[in-house]
């Protein structure tokens, strides 16, 4: 290993402008995967999502729906802030499970509607995994988390 080289830290040294570079690239990050979640998770209150939902067989649909908006939403703004991270990427995952065998695309025949189906079924998996990841790592280290 060279000279200099801390092997814990991302980039390679402890500098205050690693430190920061590290910090900034966390942050941005942790909000590009939430804008979906804030974004869509208050249109979760309008009859067509809702409407839709009971379309693919959800019980209690006027319920449920607003309430996993209500789930995505307050997990994403807890991922954004890193105010209870993990706690907030344990919400997404809840979320994502619950709503990604909604899209069956595996039972579809039209062509076009069968590849929609599964690249958001695809969708939902690979931001499963990253909230998995946040789980597990927490929120880094320009959060609310790690001024504790």
């Amino acid at each position: 290993m060279a000279p200099g080289v801390n092997p814990d830290t991302p980039l390679g040294c402890g500098c205050f402008l690693c430190r920061f570079l590290v910090g900034a690239l966390v942050e941005r990050r942790r909000l590009l995967f939430v804008l979906i979640f804030l974004m869509s998770g208050l249109t979760h209150f309008a009859k067509q999502a809702i409407g839709f939902a009971a379309s693919q067989g959800v019980p209690l649909a006027s319920v449920l729906v607003p309430l996993s908006g209500l789930i995505a939403f307050f997990g994403a703004l807890s991922i954004l802030l890193g105010y209870r991270a993990r706690l907030g990427a344990w919400l997404i995952a809840i979320f994502l499970i619950g709503v990604t065998p909604m899209h069956k695309f595996w039972g579809i025949t039209d062509p076009m509607m069968q590849q929609m189906q599964m690249v958001m079924f695809m969708k939902n998996l690979a931001m499963l995994g990253s909230a998995l990841l946040i789980t597990q790592f927490g929120s880094g280290p320009w959060s609310l988390d790690s001024s504790k």
